[in-house]
């Protein structure tokens, strides 16, 4: 069977780099046991690679002097429900925008519904971007907050989020980020950029595994509790602590998945980021380049690599983008992600929802030249069968 070429790496980077691999398995093998819970050599060592986790990614988001404000969590998703829900006030306003994933599409939904919060959704620019001066005429006498994507996921665009921050700063609002997109693939800086709080995931640029996440939040920001349970510490104080990072973790932490992530930060931080991110977007230009020129092909969002992730959504005339996935996995064993991607909002406004979305390709740490020359070829072999 032919190799398989992977371009799905927006849903999960694959593959992982090898130390990830073999870090995880000789972790677990070796200190598998409960972090933080007892006194043994084995747990404290696992705590010393949560903790050592933790000030890894305070450092890399550059959140602040407090790397217990560095929490985790299951994925992006869970952490963003934490927040939103620990936010918001009845009879709030919250400023989100049309490039916004369900993670943070359906939890404010969900309160919208229930008459608990209004929510206006700030449409994006031809090229994919929101014009921040758009989020600050949407700010009104009770937003609470703001909350906006790092990168989208449907169409690679990487978000101004240091003039968003400074807006939200004067206008005294709380500015959130979901940076499931956005964390490991760029550089960031939380202070720099005024962010309050910053959500991610693990298993996308960060390189970790599935099933970790997590947040930081800046000191002196206010989250009430929405959950509560076990934290291995204080175990007759009866209701959950205030303290961080026990405020926002609740139950044992997947060790496992930490000391994925623990092994990938290191990868990428040997790599540096933006070394990565340069060869991605190499490969993305000539994607882009070649894909452009094929009759029937329709490109989104891809005017300029500036500010942008390496993400390709396009349609092929007289085609659905699910039976393009297909031909593309069937017949040429490409991976690709079909459809409205979680994010319908974006299909919406580019005028493909109808149209059942889009098929897209991104690029990551391990595509090659050649793979990007045969998803190129596979394109333009389909789009001869009705262009």
């Amino acid at each position: 069977m032919a190799k398989l070429i992977y371009l799905d790496n927006s849903a999960t980077s694959y593959p992982k780099p090898e130390e990830v691999y073999t870090f995880m398995d000789g972790f677990f093998r070796d200190k598998g046991v409960s972090p933080g819970r007892s006194g043994f050599d084995a747990a404290l060592e696992a705590e010393e690679v949560v903790n050592g986790t933790r000030k890894m990614l305070t450092k890399l988001f550059n959140g602040g002097a407090d790397h217990n404000r560095l929490t985790f969590s299951y994925n992006a998703t869970d952490s963003l429900n934490l927040i939103i829900n620990g936010l918001v006030e009845k009879g709030c306003h919250v400023v989100t925008t049309m490039l916004e994933h369900n993670s943070v599409l359906r939890p404010l939904y969900v309160l919208e519904q229930k008459g608990e919060i209004e929510v206006t959704y700030v449409p994006f620019d031809f090229d994919g971007y929101v014009n921040p001066q758009d989020i600050k005429n949407a700010i009104k006498e009770n937003t609470k907050f703001v909350i906006v994507t790092h990168c989208s996921n449907v169409l690679g665009t990487i978000q101004p989020l240091t003039e968003i921050g400074k807006i939200c700063r004067e206008k005294g609002v709380l500015f959130v980020v979901d940076g499931s997109q956005g964390a490991g693939s760029v550089d960031l800086d939380m202070q720099e950029s005024e962010i309050d709080v910053y959500c991610f995931t693990g298993h996308k640029c960060l390189m970790g595994p599935t099933g970790i996440g997590g947040s930081y939040v800046r000191e002196g920001i206010h989250i009430n509790h929405t959950r509560a349970g076990g934290t291995g510490v204080r175990s007759a104080y009866k209701g959950h602590l205030e303290e961080y990072p026990y405020r926002l973790e609740y139950g044992t932490l997947n060790l496992l998945g930490v000391a994925g992530l623990y092994a990938g930060v290191k990868w990428i931080t040997s790599e540096g980021i933006m070394n990565i991110h340069k060869r991605e977007m190499d490969l993305w230009d000539k994607l882009v380049n070649e894909v452009s020129k094929i009759k029937g092909v329709t490109t989104y969002c891809a005017n300029s690599r500036k500010n942008h992730n390496p993400v390709l959504s396009f349609n092929i005339a007289g085609f659905e983008a699910g039976d393009v996935g297909t031909m593309l996995d069937v017949d040429y064993n490409i991976a690709v992600r079909t459809g409205l991607q979680c994010a319908p909002l974006v299909h919406e406004q580019i005028g493909t929802f109808d149209m059942h979305g889009t098929v897209r390709m991104s690029i990551g740490a391990f595509t090659t030249e050649e793979e990007i020359d045969a998803a190129i070829e596979a394109i333009t072999e389909i789009s001869r069968i009705r262009n």
